[in-house]
């Protein structure tokens, strides 16, 4: 049956795709930290709301890449202890916080104690978990009614040039974006979750922007001659807008957040001899 094989086929590739492009990260460390855009206070607190009055709660960046993330839960007075398994982005979050405890590790092997840490977060890494194995582990190391929040900047389509930005970019890189999706994730060790979107922006010029692009997996997975002539068109259409050819300007995003608490699980009574 052709028709089957070719569908096991697809199905394969697409999934070596996901795969590839989840490790692609660490060639392009240094660029990522310097070109991804940061995370907005505001959508910060949010996710952590749920803790309450804690000042300083012990956070962990799950997937914490080179700390864009740390570095907004820094700012909030939280204690962050970030795990990444790629050691070159992790080396660029050590040299850019060298006070954070960063650890090798990953959302299905998180290498910290039970019942440890006031709130999980993930900033544009949650897409890329083994759900089924990475939520028993994140509500393991929090502690009771703990939070875990997961964060996606994502560019505005809302605006004009920004939807054609993204055309050119869809056009010329033809394979599925990762992000945010309109599915709200779901455990049973979990409270369902809650969601809120925040406006945020990125200071660029038409070089940086395309630089920051170059940082996305799916630009970063395609051949090299493809890739320069992705970014060559991504460039061309920046200096023929007139919000991006010359000098600074203010790139819109909007930041998903969602977020959740731990289901205090009730312990069965001590049995009677």
């Amino acid at each position: 049956m052709p028709g089957t094989g070719d569908s096991t086929d697809q199905a394969m590739d697409r999934a070596d795709l996901w795969a590839q492009r989840a490790s692609s990260f660490g060639t392009q460390a240094a660029v990522y930290a310097e070109h991804r855009p940061d995370y907005p206070a505001a959508g910060i607190r949010w996710a952590l709301a749920p803790i309450g009055d804690n000042k300083a709660p012990v956070v962990l960046d799950l997937g914490a890449g080179t700390g864009k993330l740390t570095e907004g839960l820094l700012a909030v007075g939280a204690e962050v202890i970030a795990v990444e398994p790629d050691d070159a982005m992790r080396a660029e979050l050590i040299a850019r916080f060298p006070n954070v405890t960063a650890l090798s590790g990953a959302a299905d092997t998180i290498p910290l104690p039970d019942a440890s840490v006031d709130a999980v977060v993930a900033g544009q890494a949650f897409h890329w978990f083994d759900q089924a194995r990475a939520f028993p582990e994140i509500a393991r190391v929090l502690r009771s009614n703990g939070v875990f929040a997961a964060f996606w900047n994502m560019d505005d389509g809302r605006v004009e040039w920004v939807a054609g930005l993204q055309q050119v970019v869809r056009a010329n890189a033809p394979v599925p974006s990762a992000g945010s999706d309109n599915k709200v994730p779901s455990h049973p060790l979990f409270t369902d979750f809650d969601r809120s979107e925040f406006a945020h922006t990125h200071r660029r010029t038409a070089e940086s922007l395309t630089a920051t692009i170059g940082t996305h997996s799916l630009t970063v997975v395609i051949p090299a001659e493809q890739r320069a002539e992705l970014l060559d068109r991504i460039g061309t259409y920046l200096r023929s807008r007139p919000e991006t050819a010359a000098g600074e300007f203010d790139f819109p995003l909007r930041t998903d957040v969602i977020r959740t608490t731990r289901r205090t699980v009730d312990m069965p009574p001590p049995q009677q001899d």
